[in-house]
């Protein structure tokens, strides 16, 4: 039987570089983010999202995602509506993608909200990366040309690095990427032999 690993941490993290390093060892992942964000844009989500937010997060009759995050982020509320939305189908989207993979003898679940959305509960095991939260911002600020008042509002809005690290099986420590590539080397050797 397949073992689902979770792979989680905040943005800013590098749970993405660690995850691409996973693929190139011939692991299958899966991007529960990315995936997410092409579901956004189904003509079932846009219907369900009209529904709940209203045509306030659409320009020219398209979805305007800036417009979504602004009032996602600033409104816990509005998030957790959003959220209900788009966790379900990422699990039917999951599902699919690991029948499709199920003779693999693991597979990584992605998510930098893993526990937030309770899809921790479909994993066998848990990794979270870890950085120190003044590296993610700087990295999110290079990465996505975001002020510091946007990654601390996205921030603000996920587990902190303590939380998840409690719940989590291995922790990998992403301040130097070789050694964080190293640490992930020897927690999947552990994974495929147990």
């Amino acid at each position: 039987m397949t073992k689902i690993i979770g792979l989680t941490g905040g943005i800013g993290s590098g749970k993405t570089t660690i995850a691409n390093h996973l693929k190139a060892l011939g692991i299958p992942v899966y991007n529960s983010d990315e995936q997410a964000k092409k579901i956004l844009y189904l003509p079932e989500t846009i219907k369900s999202l009209k529904s709940v937010f209203g045509n306030g997060i659409f320009s020219n009759n398209l979805l305007d995602k800036e417009k979504l995050s602004k009032l996602v982020f600033n409104y816990p509320i509005q998030l957790k509506l959003l959220n209900q939305i788009i966790h379900p189908k990422v699990k039917i989207d999951f599902d699919k993608w690991l029948f499709a993979n199920k003779n693999a003898t693991l597979v990584i679940k992605e998510s930098a909200i893993l526990f937030e959305s309770g899809s921790y509960k479909d994993c066998d095991a848990i990794i979270s990366i870890s950085a120190p939260q003044e590296l993610r911002i700087q990295r999110v600020i290079d990465r996505d040309h975001a002020t510091y008042e946007e990654v601390m509002s996205k921030i603000n809005n996920q587990w902190t690095d303590d939380m998840r690290n409690k719940k989590s099986d291995y922790v990998i420590d992403n301040q130097d990427i070789e050694i964080a590539c190293a640490q992930t080397e020897k927690i999947i050797t552990i994974l495929l032999n147990y």
